[in-house]
C-alpha cells in the first residue's frame, strides 16, 4: 500500500457498493484490525453500520469494560453477553483446527440472531491478508476465514482490509485519527484465550491463563513487544506447601514482528523473567511451573492452537 489516503478512500466506496442501502453488522473486537474497519465502514455507511462485540468468556482480564468505554460512542452499538454458548460450544474439544471452526461457527449464529433482529443483511469484518494466508495456507484455521461455515444468512461478507498486513492497518488507524491505544494495540486472537490453551478449554483453566496473562502483559510493556502472554501448555508436578500438586505449566511469549507473518523472541532479562513467575506462582494455586518460550516464527507460530 503507496498511498494510504488513496486506500482509504477506494475502501469506503467499496464498503457503500457492496452493501448499498442495507444494514450490516460489523464484527468488533476491539483490535486494530476491527476498529480500523469499523471507523471504514461508519465512514461509508453511517448510521447503517450496527457494531457488534461479543463478549465469549475468552476475553483477557476487564477486556469488555475497555471496549464499551471505546465504543459506546457509535450509534447502534451493542454488546452480546455469550459466554455459556461459546464454552458449550467448546466441550470436550483438544484438536485446535477443531477449536476454531467451533468458535468461528457460533460467532456466526451470534451475529445472524442480531441480524434477524435489525434486518442487517451483511457482515463487515476486519480480516487481514496474514489471516487469509494461514488458513488457505494449511497453517491453522482462523475463527473469520477457515472457521467460518459454509452456510450463513447473510448475504455477503465485507472484508475492507483483507489484503493489508498488520502494520500498513496501524497506517490506516494512524490517518483515520483512531486513538494510539486503539491504533497500536497489541494483538488479540479472535478466538480469545481459547488459542492459549493447549487442550480442552474450560472455565477454571480460561480464569487461570487470563490472570497469568493480566500478570505478563503488565511485567513486560516496558520491552514494546509486538505480542506478549501466557499459555497453559499442559501440567506437571510440583510442590506448593510442602505438598505435591500436579498443576498447570504457564509458558511466556514476548515476541517483536512487523506484520506477524514472521517474528523473533524476545530477549527479556533473568530478573524480570523471575518476577513474573513468583508474581504466577505465588497468586495462582494451580500453577506448578512457567517456562519462556524462545522459539522464532517460524518454525513456531505465534500462538499456540
Amino acid at each position: 500500500m503507496n498511498d494510504v489516503k488513496k486506500f482509504i478512500s477506494v475502501a469506503v466506496d467499496s464498503i457503500k457498493n457492496q452493501v448499498g442501502s442495507n444494514k450490516a453488522i460489523m464484527a468488533l473486537s476491539g483490535g486494530v484490525d476491527s476498529s480500523t474497519a469499523a471507523e471504514l465502514a461508519h465512514l461509508s455507511i453511517g448510521k447503517n453500520l450496527i457494531p457488534v462485540y461479543i463478549d465469549t468468556g475468552l476475553m483477557r482480564e476487564n477486556e469488555t469494560e475497555e471496549i464499551k468505554k471505546l465504543f459506546e460512542h457509535m450509534e447502534g452499538f451493542r454488546v452480546v453477553y455469550a459466554e455459556e454458548i461459546f464454552f458449550k460450544s467448546l466441550s470436550g474439544l483438544t484438536d485446535p483446527e477443531e477449536k476454531r471452526k467451533a468458535i468461528g461457527k457460533t460467532f456466526i449464529r451470534e451475529f445472524e440472531k442480531v441480524a434477524s433482529e435489525t434486518s442487517a443483511k451483511y457482515l463487515i469484518q476486519g480480516t487481514i491478508f496474514p489471516d487469509k494466508i494461514e488458513s488457505k495456507g494449511g497453517i491453522k484455521s482462523h475463527h473469520n476465514v477457515g472457521g467460518l461455515p459454509e452456510i450463513f444468512e447473510f448475504d455477503g461478507i465485507v472484508e475492507p482490509l483483507c489484503d493489508l498486513y498488520k502494520d500498513e492497518v496501524r497506517a490506516v488507524a494512524n490517518e483515520l485519527g483512531l486513538p494510539r491505544s486503539i491504533s497500536e494495540r497489541m494483538p488479540f486472537p479472535g478466538p480469545g484465550l481459547s488459542v492459549r490453551i493447549v487442550g480442552e478449554v474450560t472455565q477454571e483453566n480460561v480464569s487461570v491463563v487470563r490472570a497469568a496473562n493480566s500478570i505478563v502483559e503488565s511485567e513486560l510493556k516496558d520491552y514494546a513487544p509486538w505480542q506478549a502472554f501466557a499459555a497453559i501448555i499442559g501440567k506437571a508436578t510440583g510442590v506448593k506447601g510442602d505438598k505435591r500438586v500436579h498443576g498447570w505449566i504457564i509458558s511466556i511469549r514476548s515476541i517483536d514482528s512487523r506484520d506477524g507473518m514472521t517474528a523473533r523472541a524476545q530477549e527479556i532479562d533473568w530478573d524480570v523473567l523471575q518476577r513474573i513467575q513468583s508474581r504466577i506462582i505465588g497468586s495462582l494455586p494451580s500453577v506448578t511451573r512457567v517456562v519462556y518460550d524462545l522459539t522464532h516464527k517460524p518454525p513456531g507460530t505465534i500462538e499456540y492452537e
